[in-house]
């Protein structure tokens, strides 16, 4: 039986993990193995300038911490688990992750979250593909500038029209 200071901590722990997920708007849980320190170091270097929090946690603490906040992802903990949350991107950590999963074999994403429900690893998939939060906003502001711009063109053509008449027949007075 573990004494009353290890029950502490790990109750400490899973309760600033619970606190992590019930703040983070998405999540992405991975399988870690067969990475070397500096392919580690690299990633979450990366994870950190991008905002996301990444953790190796124990599979029974992050389960405790899983119920906790009402997401049921016990059949995704085993073997070795880290876990990437994020308090404001919804697709940061699962780009970056399945771009480095992609690239290291025995790394693998197992699963995720995306604000408060559990996410399959075809939605994370997805969600990977997407462009950044900054290229999309561009998309939309340029649909948004195409028909203003068009317009602004046609009116411009129209006055353009204009002085071309006006200056001929002031050319002939």
């Amino acid at each position: 039986m573990p004494s009353e200071k290890v029950l502490e901590q790990k109750k400490q722990v899973v309760a600033g993990l619970a606190d992590t997920l019930k703040n983070a708007v998405a999540g992405v849980i991975v399988d870690y193995k067969g990475i070397t320190v500096a392919d580690d170091t690299a990633l979450r270097k990366e994870l950190r300038e991008a905002g996301i929090q990444y953790a190796v946690v124990k599979n029974r603490l992050l389960g405790l911490a899983t119920k906790e906040v009402g997401l049921d992802m016990d059949e995704f903990l085993n073997g070795t688990t880290a876990i990437a949350t994020s308090a404001e991107d919804h697709v940061a950590a699962a780009r970056i992750l399945c771009k480095f999963a992609d690239a290291h074999k025995t790394f693998a994403v197992k699963s995720g979250f995306l604000d408060g429900k559990v996410i399959d690893l075809d939605t994370i998939q997805s969600l990977a593909k997407l462009p950044s939060r900054e290229i999309l906003l561009a998309t939309v502001c340029n649909a948004f500038n195409a028909p203003i711009a068009s317009f602004a063109r046609a009116i411009q053509a129209i006055v353009d029209k204009q002085n071309e008449g006006a200056a001929p027949a002031e050319a002939e007075a």
